[in-house]
C-alpha cells in the first residue's frame, strides 16, 4: 500500500506535528483539529490518524485509518466498516498503565487505607492486620495484550489469575482462561474482577446482574469501556454487598453527567478516563512503525480484525 498524503486530527495536533516534523518522514502532512476536518481533507487523504472522531466520518474515502487510541468501538461498535480500509491501532504502554492503576487500587484495599485514614482524624489507635496479594483470586475479562500485561504483573506479585475470553484459549500467566459462558463457576472464588474488554456486541452490557449475584464482598474494577458495564446493576449489586467497591475509569457517555447516580455512592470510585492515556511521543512512534510496516508489506501486530471489533 502506497501513502502519500497523511491526515493528523486531534486534539494534540501541534504537539503531534513537532514530533512527526523532527522525523523527517517524506509525505504530505495536514493537521488539524476536529472541528475544522472537511470533507475535502478527506478526499485529498491516504491515511487518517485520530482518536474517536465524534462527526459522522465517511472513513471509506482513505485507504487506512490509525486510532491514536487502544479501542476502536467508536470506529466500528454499531457501524459498518469498508473492508477495504486498513484500520490499526496504538499498542504502547497501556498495559504497564492500566496494570498499575489497577494494582494502586488493589493494594490501597489490601493495605486497609481508608480505614487508617479514618482511624487517624478520629485520633483512634486500631491496628488492623494488612492483606497480602498472594492470597488473593483475580478475574481479568479480557486476555488480549492489555489483560495479558496485567496478568503478567499480578502473578509476579503472587497472584492467582484467571481470565475470561471470547474464545477461552489459554494464554500465559493466567491460571485459567475460560469463555463468557463457563467462568460462572469461578465466580464465587474471585476477590477481584478487572475489565479490560473492547465494546463489540458480545461485551456490550457484560458485567450485569447476572455476573454479580454469584460475587460476594468483590472488588469491582473497569478500565476496558463503560458501555461494558451494566451500572444500574452494579449499583443494586454494592447495596446488597455481591460488590464491595467499584473503581470505574470509563463511562457510556464521558464527560460523566453530574446527575448520574454513581457520583453519589460512597463505595464508588471515579477517574476521569485516565488509566491509560496515549502520550504524544508513544502515539508517535506507534504510528511511524505502523507507516513503516505498512509501506514495507511487513506483518502489522496492531490491525485490527473489524469483524471481530478488536
Amino acid at each position: 500500500m502506497q501513502i502519500n498524503n497523511i491526515l493528523i486530527v486531534s486534539p494534540m495536533f501541534m504537539e503531534l506535528q513537532l514530533l512527526i516534523e523532527k522525523e523527517q518522514i517524506e509525505k504530505n502532512f495536514r493537521y488539524l483539529p476536529e472541528a475544522e476536518l472537511t470533507f475535502t481533507d478527506l478526499e485529498w487523504a491516504d491515511a487518517l490518524v485520530c482518536f474517536n472522531l465524534s462527526s459522522n466520518i465517511d472513513y471509506s474515502q482513505v485507504k487506512w485509518v490509525h486510532s491514536l487510541g487502544a479501542g476502536v468501538d467508536k470506529f466500528l461498535y454499531g457501524k459498518s466498516w469498508d473492508e477495504d480500509v486498513l484500520l490499526t491501532r496504538t499498542v504502547c504502554s497501556f498495559g504497564q498503565r492500566i496494570a498499575e492503576y489497577c494494582l494502586s487500587y488493589i493494594l490501597k484495599d489490601l493495605q486497609f487505607h481508608d480505614q487508617f485514614s479514618v482511624a487517624k482524624s478520629n485520633k483512634s489507635w486500631n491496628p488492623i492486620t494488612p492483606m497480602l496479594l498472594s492470597n488473593q483470586k483475580v478475574m481479568i475479562y479480557g486476555t488480549g495484550e492489555i489483560g495479558q500485561t496485567v496478568a503478567r504483573i499480578f502473578s509476579a506479585l503472587g497472584v492467582e489469575v484467571y481470565g475470561v475470553s471470547l474464545s477461552g484459549k489459554d494464554k500465559d500467566y493466567f491460571n485459567e482462561v475460560m469463555t463468557i459462558e463457563t467462568h460462572f463457576s469461578r465466580l464465587s472464588e474471585m476477590n477481584y474482577l478487572i475489565n479490560t474488554l473492547p465494546l463489540t456486541e458480545q461485551t456490550a452490557s457484560l458485567l450485569n446482574e447476572k455476573i454479580f449475584e454469584r460475587l460476594s464482598n468483590v472488588g469491582l474494577i473497569n478500565v476496558g469501556r463503560g458501555a461494558s458495564l451494566d451500572e444500574t446493576a452494579m449499583l443494586n449489586a454494592l447495596n446488597n454487598q455481591h460488590i464491595r467497591f467499584a473503581v470505574l475509569d470509563v463511562f457510556s457517555k464521558e464527560p460523566l453527567p453530574v446527575e448520574n447516580p454513581v457520583w453519589d455512592h460512597p463505595n464508588v470510585h471515579i477517574t476521569p478516563h485516565i488509566s491509560a492515556v496515549t502520550t504524544p511521543d508513544e502515539a508517535v512512534a506507534c504510528f511511524i512503525e505502523t507507516l513503516n510496516k505498512i509501506e514495507g508489506n511487513k506483518q502489522i501486530l496492531n490491525k485490527v480484525d473489524v469483524k471481530k471489533g478488536y
